[in-house]
This record gives structure tokens, sequence and C-alpha cells, in this order.
């Protein structure tokens, strides 16, 4: 290597931005900035192992809504008889009730309820009421005397304590119970999904890098992303509740984003260092300044973008959002500071144990300098071709249909689900699905009346006076809680019951759930769209190629939506994913995949256009703009995908229905959008557009901040 850098490399090293001269004062003060994140990973390292057990399977619900005032009122007023209530089953196929050895098991099923202090009352078995006519089922109610996310975590404590006998089973079911059976169920698939997807993860990363040095540095950001993000997230949980999800979607964008970002600052970093045989500290403060401030665009684009999934009035979804929030505001930190400072530190050492075929300074790619090239000769084929194919696989989103998880979601062999079933078998296929009236009593005759004479009503219980001046009737719908028939016979109620009656219980939080989202998601994409917009805005200088950018988002996005309604609503594929359709996708993933499919989709587009824009900086040259962009990000995007979609793919392969959801309409989209759109759609656009992709009108430059990618 010659020891006489090029003056012209120098002098740009000497120039850089905040970013820049960040990188350099890290990777000049390594042991300081080690010694920081140490600090900040064994602090919050030490709550992360708790976090699992703090965190809730609760607050799927509409806050604010009917249901949920119900809910409450059960709980305040009506001894806390209400939706998250925990209802014990009691089965046996040789014994019935009123044996000696059924009751026995009734009694003790019973008493372990009182035991708990999070149980407010319970209601034996009444025959007529919650025994079985052969008198083989019987149910033993247990009122929520705490919180939803309290009643899921003594489901957790009593399931295990359950009686035990011959000939009897004792199984716990409602909302808390399935919550309960779910959570296990996920966590144990989630830690399959890691213990296949990290070894694929690092393999892909050696072949990526050239180096197994270089390849570990993705997994040392990922780690301690992890560890800070669990940390956080337990603390969180002592001020308000936070969905089990949120540390699922934390984990999967810790390690997207921490291999993403990791590739493209490693990459150029290699570049500069060997290529331009740069100081080590300059070629750090170089990729700072080029591959850093991209990093950072991407970074705050998908903060953007998870940000409007706030705008769901649901404590799920909010709490979710800030999950994911927070692993990708420790990944950006670590990317912008610690990944500097170990760049500083191993310098030439980067390319240790490196393969044989790998050469230290190939920062473009011939490979895809020669794809970029032949995209230029043929743009009309490349658009006319991607398009056609995303079109194709977008057709089945219009008969895309949506619905709350049902019972489905829990495996077959737990409790909750085996309860589930007794309970239909026993007492009708909408009784699972209770509905809670809750009226004034001078209005109470009435309200049962209305009820028995609806179409969707199977049967009305008896009502249940409460503390104040109000009245608590069950109404047992004719449908299961999941068809859509049972929505509308909650709206029905709502409509025909005296105007002083609430509906609510744990089917019709759902349908209250359900319709929220529905309102929520025009406004969620729209958001999203327009701030996304802006951002690409102010990074590229561009409203052209903004647009451009944010368009072909949508042509992925609704192609791995349509994947998703052919898997998941029409079932194709099933018995390979294995797992059993319920006819609809669940009615949170349009608004949380949208959010999340268009936030990785940004991470892509701001690689390659911020990669073109250096170029197009540089040369003012619409073909060097786009086929240097594309030699220069294009195996960055490429190996980012493929982690990627390995990853989402082991995450389809395992558990319950929901992370198989999560996990092909995420691997579908990630695929889709590299393949098609960022590296076939998106050149043949910019080649095109010519130098109208960088048109910038002079009253918007005025407005603008400055902003360049290169020097």
């Amino acid at each position: 290597m010659s020891e006489h850098p090029n003056p012209t490399d120098l002098e740009a090293a000497a120039k850089v931005g905040p970013l820049g001269r960040l990188g350099r004062k890290a990777a000049n003060n390594a042991g300081t900035v080690f010694a920081i994140w140490a600090l900040l990973a064994v602090g919050l390292g030490f709550f992360a192992p708790k976090v699992e057990h703090a965190l809730s399977g609760a607050g799927w619900e509409a806050t604010g809504s009917e249901s949920v005032t119900v809910r409450d009122a059960a709980s305040k007023e009506f001894g806390g008889m209400s939706s998250y209530g925990l209802m014990a089953v009691v089965h046996s196929d040789t014994h019935k009730f009123g044996d000696p050895q059924f009751d026995a098991s009734v009694d003790e099923a019973a008493a372990l309820l009182k035991s708990d202090a999070r149980v407010s009352q319970v209601v034996l078995p009444q025959p007529g009421m919650s025994v079985s006519e052969d008198g083989s089922v019987a149910v033993v109610r247990a009122g929520a005397g705490d919180n939803p996310t309290e009643m899921v975590r003594a489901a957790d404590d009593l399931k295990e304590e359950l009686p035990a006998a011959d000939g009897v089973e004792v199984v716990l079911t409602g909302a808390s119970g399935m919550w309960s059976d779910f959570n296990v169920a996920n966590r144990e698939a989630m830690m399959k999904s890691e213990l296949i997807s990290w070894p694929i993860t690092l393999a892909i990363l050696v072949l990526a890098f050239g180096s197994v040095v270089a390849a570990g540095l993705p997994l040392l950001l990922t780690i301690l992303s992890l560890v800070a993000s669990a940390g956080t997230l337990y603390l969180t949980t002592k001020f308000f509740d936070v969905s089990i999800w949120a540390m699922n979607f934390a984990l999967m964008f810790a390690l997207a984003l921490g291999i993403d970002y990791a590739l493209f600052i490693v990459m150029r970093f290699r570049g500069a260092l060997f290529g331009s045989e740069l100081p080590k500290q300059d070629a750090v403060a170089l990729t700072m300044d080029t591959a850093g401030k991209a990093v950072l665009f991407s970074g705050v684009t998908v903060l953007i973008s998870l940000s409007a999934v706030m705008l769901v009035p649901s404590p799920a979804f909010r709490s979710m959002a800030l999950g994911i929030m927070v692993s990708v505001l420790f990944v950006l930190a670590a990317a912008l500071t610690l990944l500097p400072a170990v760049l500083g530190k191993l310098g030439h050492k980067i390319d240790n144990a490196s393969l044989p075929w790998v050469h230290s300074g190939e920062h473009r790619s011939a490979r895809f300098e020669r794809w970029g090239e032949k995209i230029w000769r043929h743009p009309g084929l490349a658009i006319a071709g991607s398009v056609a194919v995303l079109l194709l696989l977008a057709i089945p989103v219009f008969g895309l249909q949506t619905g709350m998880p049902s019972i489905k979601v829990v495996p077959e062999e737990d409790g909750s689900r085996i309860g589930y079933a007794l309970v239909q078998e026993s007492f009708g296929t909408g009784a699972p699905g209770e509905l809670q009236v809750v009226v004034d009593k001078s209005d109470a005759e009435a309200a049962a009346q209305a009820a028995r004479a609806d179409e969707g009503v199977a049967a009305v219980m008896p009502a249940v006076r409460g503390s104040a001046d109000r009245a608590l009737i069950g109404v047992i719908p004719k449908t299961d809680p999941s068809d859509v028939a049972t929505g509308a016979t909650i709206e029905r109620l709502r409509t025909s019951l005296p105007t002083s009656a609430i509906v609510g219980g744990a089917a019709a939080e759902n349908y209250d759930l359900e319709q929220s989202l529905a309102s929520a998601t025009p406004l969620v994409i729209g958001v999203v769209l327009v701030l996304g917009f802006l951002l690409l805005l102010v990074a590229l200088q561009a409203p052209i190629i903004a647009i451009v950018g944010v368009l072909t988002n949508l042509l992925a996005v609704g192609a791995a939506f349509g994947v998703a309604k052919l898997v998941f609503q029409d079932g194709h594929g099933s018995g390979l994913l294995g797992f059993e359709p319920q006819g609809f996708l669940d009615a949170w993933g349009p608004v949380f995949f949208f959010a999340m499919i268009f936030a990785i989709s940004m991470d892509y587009t701001v690689f390659l256009l911020s990669s073109a824009k250096e170029h197009w900086d540089r040369s003012h040259d619409p073909r060097e703009a786009m086929i240097g962009g594309l030699a220069h990000s294009g195996r960055v995007i490429f190996a980012a995908a493929a982690v990627m979609v390995a990853v989402f793919f082991t995450f389809a392969l395992s558990g319950p229905l929901p992370p198989k959801e999560m996990g092909v309409i995420l691997g579908v989209a990630v695929l889709l959008d590299a393949a098609l759109v960022r590296l076939i759609l998106v050149p043949a656009l910019l080649r095109v557009l010519g130098k109208w992709a960088w048109w910038l009108p002079k009253p918007l430059d005025r407005l603008l901040p400055n902003v360049s990618f290169g020097h």
C-alpha cells in the first residue's frame, strides 16, 4: 500500500461535516466510547432478562370505546365479571356434574381461583347457565380483581396449578387464558427462530463482507442494541403496559437495521481505507460523512414511519411501535458512535480472517456496475417486467379481508383452546364470545326483551344487579366471536337496545378495535407517505425522485399484501407453513405491517438514492449517477435483503399464526422490494428521467437545508 494518500481524499476528509467529525472523535477516543457503551450495556442489561415476564399480553383494545367502558363498569360495579375474568372449564367423559369426583374437581378449581389476590370473586357452576345439559362440562368463573395485564399474569400462574384427577380435566380459558397460552407459544417460537436465524445470518454476513472480523460487527451492534432495548422496555413497564409484541418486533428490527447500517458503513470504510489509502481516523471521518449521513436519514425515516402507528388509539399498537422505535434509536446511536470507534481501533485488521477471493478496496461492485449498464441499455424492459410482476402479485389484495385474531392463533393442545372448544360444544357456537350489556336497572327488562328479539342472539342470561343503579346482562350470539356476523349483531344491539344500554364483552372489544383500525389505517398511510416524501426531499434535494421513491415503495407493499391474501386468507401453503387458515388476515396487519414494510423499503431507498445523488453531485452525469449509485450500493442492498429475508422467513416457520403472518409478509416485501424495486425498477426510472430526476426548483432550493452526500 502506498504511504501517500490521494491529496483530494485528504482534503475531503479534512472538510467533513458534523457526522464526520463525530466519527473522527469516536475513532480517536475509542476507549471512552467503549466504556460508555459497556456501562450502558451492563446497566440496562441487568434489567433485560426480566423483560419477558414484565411485558403484557393485553392491551388489544380501542381506547375510549364502548366495549372498554363496559369492561371498566363490570370490574367496578359487578365484582370484576369483565371480559378479562378467568374461566376454569371442568370436563369429563365418565363423570357428571353432581358426581363426587367431578364436584371435587370443581371445588378444587374454585379454591385455587379464590386463593389468588388478583381474583375478586368466584362464581360456581349453575345448572341451566354454566353446566352443560348432559352434565359433562361445568364452568367456574372468576372475577378480574386487577387490570388486564395482571389477569394474564394470573392465568400464567394459575393454569399450572389446576387440579388433575382420573377421568376429570380442568383447563383455563377466556381472554386472559388465551393470551397467557399465546404468549408462551410465541416466546418459544421466537427462541426457536433466533436459534435458526443467527447461524444463517452469520453465514450470509461472512459471504457479504468476505471477512469474519467484518461480519461480526453487525452482530455486535445488534446484540448491544437488543440488550439496551430490552432493559429500556423493562423500565418502561414500570410506568405503563407494554405489549409482548414490542419485544418481538424490537428483536427483528434491531437485527435487520443493525445489519443494514453496519453493512453500509463498513463497506464504505473499507473502500476509504484500502481504496483511498487514508489514515484510519480520516477513513472513519469520510465514511461517516457519507455513509453515516445516509444511515442517519434512513433511521429517521424508519422512526417517522413507525411514529405514525401512534395514531392508532390502542395501547398494544402504541407500545409495539414504541418497542421498535427504542431498538432503532439504540441501533442508530451504536452505528454513529460505537461502530466508528471500533473501525478506528481495527483499522486494517478489519479484513483479518478474510476469504481468499476478497479484494479489500472494492467499494464499487463490478457485478452491479455491469447490471446497471444492462438496465441503462434496456430501461423499458426493466420497467415493464418489474411492474408487471408486482401488479400481478398485488391483484389479490382487492379481495383481502381482515378480522381480529381468533382462537386459532393458539396451539390446539393448549388449555385455552381446549376449553374454548368445550364451551362451544356445550353452550353454543357464540358462547365463548358472550356479550355484556350494562344498562340502567329501570331499562333492564326492556333491554333483555330487545336482545332476545335480535336474529343473531342465541340466549339472554338473567340480569345481575350491580353496586350502582345498573344491571349486567349476558347475551350469547349465535355465531363464533370471530365471525363477521357477530359484529353485525353487536351493531344491531347498540341500535335497538334502550339508550342507557352499552354493549361490551371480549367479542365487542375485538370488534371495536377492528373498527378503530379500519378508520385509522387511511390516516396512518397518508401520514407515512407524506412524511416519507418530505424526508426524502430534504435528503435528496430532488422532488421528482423523492416522489418516485415513495410511490415505488407502494408497489412492494401491495404485492406483499397480495401474497398475504393468498396464503393466510385462502390457505395456499398453509400445510407447508403448519397453520390453520382463519379465512382472513389479522386486522392489525394492514396498518402495522404497512408502516414496517414502508420503513424497511425507505431504508433501501435512502441507500440507493443517496449513493446516486453523491455521484450526480460529483459528475452531473445521469448515467454515472445511476450506474455508479447502483455499483456502490447494490451489493449492500442485496446482502442486507438476503439477511432480512432469511431472518423473516425463519419466523414464518415456527410458532403461532401471528408470527407466521409477520415473517411471510415482511420476508416477501423485502424480497420483492430489493430484487425488483431497488435493483431494477428505480435504476430504470433514473435512466428514463435522466437529469430531471435531480431537478430542484429555485424556490424550493431556497427553502431546503443544504444536504450533500459527497465532496
